[in-house]
């Protein structure tokens, strides 16, 4: 199927990579959102589960290893030219904790970056409104794991 003005939405993951207090961002290679950063992940292959797509994404993306600990949210991500759709994604965006590996841009990024909390709600790096709000969402989800983890 075309991604580029596609015939049906297509199924995606992004992941919420949090790492010793900070989460990694990738800059986009290429379209949709070339040069955005945003988080690492991409289309899930037929006969592949979600978290298996999430698993496999982040490792081409950013050479680390890591393990999906929830759902966050399911976005939509749609790009019309007009009348036409010209990219129409439904992501599930993934928390996950890094399991191993060295961080490096692979594959779909052309950076990476981890940054802390100041950094990405400061707006220097022009953030779109749902990345933030998923973003932030899974930095509570993560807390909330951490809090239950030490009773």
């Amino acid at each position: 199927m075309n991604r580029e003005f596609p015939q049906a939405a297509i199924f995606g993951v992004g992941a919420i990579i949090l790492h010793r207090g900070r989460v990694l961002l990738a800059r986009r290679a290429h379209a949709p959102m070339r040069g955005k950063w945003t988080l690492p992940g991409g289309a899930v292959e037929l006969g592949e589960t979600s978290r298996e797509a999430i698993i496999r994404e982040v490792h081409e993306e950013t050479g680390l290893s890591v393990h999906p600990v929830a759902l966050v949210e399911i976005v939509d991500r749609i790009d019309r030219r007009g009348s036409r759709i010209r990219f129409h994604y439904v992501i599930a965006d993934f928390l996950c904790f890094v399991d191993g590996g060295i961080a490096q841009a692979n594959s779909d990024a052309s950076a990476i970056e981890w940054l802390r909390p100041a950094q990405w709600r400061s707006g220097a790096l022009n953030l779109d409104a749902v990345t933030l709000r998923v973003i932030e969402k899974a930095w509570s989800i993560a807390r909330d794991i951490q809090r239950k983890g030490k009773r």
